[in-house]
């Protein structure tokens, strides 16, 4: 269900966004919103109050954006508070996000080494990726695990490239469980 929710008014607030020729600035704009109320946690609480009434949290919620961030941004979340998501508003705009950089083609990429790597491994790998994917850009993000051995891991979306050498040691101790000596 809450897939469904972000989904629905993430897509509205995206296809807002290109009607109105705004999609740069209102992307921005749900970037730091998104971690306003990341940072003020306060005030998702404040919206759950059962003993304010609808017009009062659309009021605090006028009070607080008008004026600081776009008409349609503001419009947006009085319309999530009308309508009582106020809860989900992370995965809506972590929703919409995704699917700024899909529109933009921007390919979003973790990589975990064994090793922390350093700039040309990266560059390396960044210019790998964008030859054999497709993508305008990338997001990058770069993480160690020790457990790997050697090698790495690289995800992009939800396909997995991993050459780490744990996952090849696993491998074999799993052929080899597999041979039957007669």
């Amino acid at each position: 269900m809450a897939k469904l929710v972000s989904k629905t008014y993430g897509d509205a607030l995206f296809e807002l966004a290109v009607e109105q020729k705004k999609l740069d600035a209102i992307s921005e704009e749900a970037v730091c919103v998104r971690e306003l109320l990341k940072e003020n946690a306060e005030l998702i609480k404040l919206l759950n109050l059962p003993k304010l009434s609808v017009e009062e949290k659309v009021s605090v919620t006028e009070t607080i954006f008008k004026g600081r961030v776009s008409e349609e941004m503001t419009g947006f979340l009085v319309t999530i508070v009308e309508k009582g998501r106020y809860n989900e508003i992370d995965d809506i705009f972590g929703y919409f996000d995704s699917k700024v950089k899909e529109y933009k083609n921007i390919g979003v990429v973790t990589v975990t080494s064994a090793a922390e790597l350093n700039k040309a491994q990266r560059e390396k790998i960044e210019a790998r990726l964008l030859a054999t994917t497709g993508y305008a850009s990338l997001e990058v993000k770069y993480g160690v695990d020790a457990s790997l051995i050697g090698g790495m891991v690289i995800r992009i979306g939800d396909r997995v490239a991993d050459s780490s050498i744990k996952t090849r040691l696993s491998n074999l101790s799993k052929n080899l469980l597999k041979v039957s000596l007669s």
